[in-house]
C-alpha cells in the first residue's frame, strides 16, 4: 500500500486527442452525475439547512436554565462526538454500506435530536449530546465513499466540488433560518432540524443504491480492479500506508492553522484596536468568494496533478497568514483573507475527493473516515492552542501559525502520491468514422483500452 498509484504526476489529458473534454464544465458534469449522487447532494443540502444544534446549543442550554460554563462544556462534548463519529463512519460504510451508515446516521440522529426537547437532567443531556453528535456525524465518510463509487473518476473533484458547495450553502443560510425559528421557539427549532435529518434518511433509503446495484463507474472500476480480499479492513491497515498516513498528518496540521480564522484572528483585530467590523467583513468576503468562485475554479483546477494543487493550496494558507504577521491593517487583513480563501477555492475539492484516488475499495470509508478524523481533531486542537499562542506571544502567533504551515506543506507533498488523472471516456465513433478491414484480414474483436493506445 505504500507504493505509489500507477501513472506519472501530470494532470492527463492535456494532449490535442482529449483538448477541452479533459476538463468537464459544471453544467456538463451535472448531466452526466449519476440520479443516486444527485439524490445525496439533495439529502446533504437539506440536512445542512436545518443544521442548528451546534449553532445554537449554548443558547438552548442558557435558556433552559443552565450556566455559561455548563453549555459550553456541553459544546466541548459537541466537538469531541463529531471527532469520534466520523471515525465509526468510515467503519460502518465499509462494513457495512454507504447507504447503511447513511441511513443510520440520519434516522438515529433525527430521534436524538427530538429527544433533547424534553431532557431536563444535565448529565443525560451530555450523553445526548453527545450521541447525536457522533451518530449525526456517520454519514460523512460514508457520502464521499459513495460518491466515489458512483462517480467517473474524471468528473469525481467537480462532484466533490458542488458536495461541498451543498455543504457551504446550507451551513450559510442556516442560521438565519435558525435565528427566525428561535424567536418562535427553541423546540420548534430542533423539531425542524429533527425533520430535515430525517428527510436525508427517507432520500438515503430509498435513492441511494442496495448493495445489489451498482453504477456504471462501479462496474467498471470491479472489473478494472483485481478482486476485493475476502477478509474486512481495519484501521490500522490505513495506518500501514505510511504515505496516507503522512498525508493525514500535515492536514492535521493544516487544520490547526486554518481554523484559526475563527480563534486567534478576532483577538488579534481586536489587540491591534481595529474595528470588529473588520472581523466580519472578512468573513463575509470569505463566504461569497467560495460560494461564487469554486465551481468555476474547479473547472480547471481538475486537470491539475494532486502534488500541485496540494502544494499551492497549502502554500496560500501560509501567504495569507504571513499577510497578518506584517501587521493587522486592513490592507495586509484583506490580502491575507484572499490568499487562504483562494487556497479553500482551488485545494478543498481535490484534498477531499483524493482518499478515494488512492483507497482501495474495501477501505474506502476508512480512509475518509481517517482523514475526517484528523481534519476534525485539528479543528479541535487549533483554536485551544492558537489562543493560547496569541496570550503569550501576541502578534507573532501568525509566525508561529505560518511556521507550522511550511512544515505541513512539507510533509503532505511527500505523502501525496502520484496519481494519473483519467481521460474522459470517448465519444462512440461515428458510422463515417469506422473503417472497414481488408477482406481476409484476422481482427481481434476486444477492444482496446485507454491505457493501452500508443500515443
Amino acid at each position: 500500500m505504500s507504493g505509489d498509484v500507477a501513472g506519472g504526476d501530470g494532470a492527463a489529458g492535456t494532449g490535442p486527442e482529449t483538448g477541452t473534454k479533459s476538463r468537464p464544465g459544471v453544467f456538463e458534469t451535472w448531466r452526466q452525475t449519476p440520479r443516486e449522487a444527485k439524490a445525496l447532494l439533495a439529502g446533504v443540502f437539506v440536512s445542512k439547512l436545518a443544521a442548528f444544534l451546534q449553532i445554537f446549543l449554548v443558547l438552548f442550554l442558557t435558556h433552559r436554565g443552565f450556566s455559561a460554563g455548563q453549555a459550553g462544556f456541553a459544546l466541548g462534548v459537541y466537538g469531541a462526538g463529531a471527532v469520534v463519529g466520523t471515525a465509526v463512519g468510515g467503519w460502518l460504510s465499509d462494513r457495512l454500506t454507504p447507504r447503511s451508515a447513511t441511513v443510520i446516521s440520519m434516522m438515529g440522529s433525527a430521534g436524538l435530536i427530538a429527544s433533547l426537547i424534553s431532557i431536563t437532567y444535565y448529565p443525560v443531556i451530555l450523553l445526548a449530546v453527545l450521541l447525536v453528535s457522533a451518530v449525526g456525524q456517520f454519514y460523512r465518510p460514508a457520502a464521499q465513499s459513495m460518491i466515489t463509487q458512483l462517480t467517473p473518476p474524471d468528473k469525481l473533484v467537480m462532484v466533490t466540488a458542488m458536495y461541498m458547495l451543498c455543504v457551504n450553502l446550507g451551513t450559510t443560510v442556516a442560521p438565519l433560518v435558525g435565528v427566525a425559528l428561535a424567536q418562535i421557539s427553541y423546540n420548534l427549532l430542533f423539531w425542524a432540524e429533527a425533520l430535515a435529518v430525517l428527510a436525508f434518511g427517507l432520500i438515503a433509503l430509498v435513492a441511494f443504491p442496495k448493495p445489489e446495484r451498482t453504477s456504471a463507474a462501479a462496474s467498471t472500476e470491479e472489473e478494472e480492479a483485481p478482486a476485493e480480499p475476502a477478509i474486512r479492513g481495519r484501521y490500522l491497515d490505513v495506518l500501514k500506508d505510511y504515505r496516507y498516513s503522512l498525508f493525514m498528518f500535515a492536514f492535521f496540521l493544516q487544520a490547526v492553522v486554518y481554523v484559526q480564522y475563527t480563534a486567534a484572528l478576532p483577538l488579534a483585530i481586536k489587540a491591534a484596536g481595529q474595528s470588529i467590523w473588520w472581523y466580519g467583513a472578512l468573513i463575509t468576503m470569505n463566504a461569497i468568494i467560495c460560494a461564487s468562485c469554486q465551481m468555476i475554479a474547479t473547472k480547471f483546477v481538475q486537470g491539475w496533478s494532486i502534488r500541485v494543487v496540494q502544494l499551492v493550496g497549502f502554500t496560500l494558507v501560509a501567504l495569507g497568514y504571513a499577510m497578518y504577521a506584517i501587521e493587522m491593517l486592513p490592507v495586509f487583513l484583506i490580502l491575507g483573507t484572499l490568499f487562504w480563501t483562494l487556497s479553500e477555492i482551488i485545494g478543498v475539492p481535490t484534498m477531499f475527493a483524493y482518499p478515494g484516488m488512492i483507497a482501495p475499495p474495501h477501505l474506502r470509508g476508512r480512509y475518509f473516515g481517517a482523514m475526517q478524523t484528523m481534519f476534525g481533531l485539528g479543528a479541535t486542537v487549533g483554536p485551544v492552542l492558537g489562543v493560547l499562542l496569541f496570550q503569550h506571544v501576541g502578534q507573532r502567533v501568525w509566525l508561529w501559525m505560518t511556521l507550522i504551515e511550511v512544515v505541513a506543506t512539507v510533509i503532505g507533498a511527500i505523502g501525496i502520491r502520484r496519481v494519473t488523472k483519467p481521460k474522459p471516456e470517448a465519444e462512440p465513433a461515428t458510422p463515417e468514422t469506422v473503417v472497414e478491414p481488408p477482406a481476409g484480414l484476422a481482427v481481434d474483436p476486444t477492444p482496446q483500452s485507454a491505457t493501452d493506445r500508443v500515443t
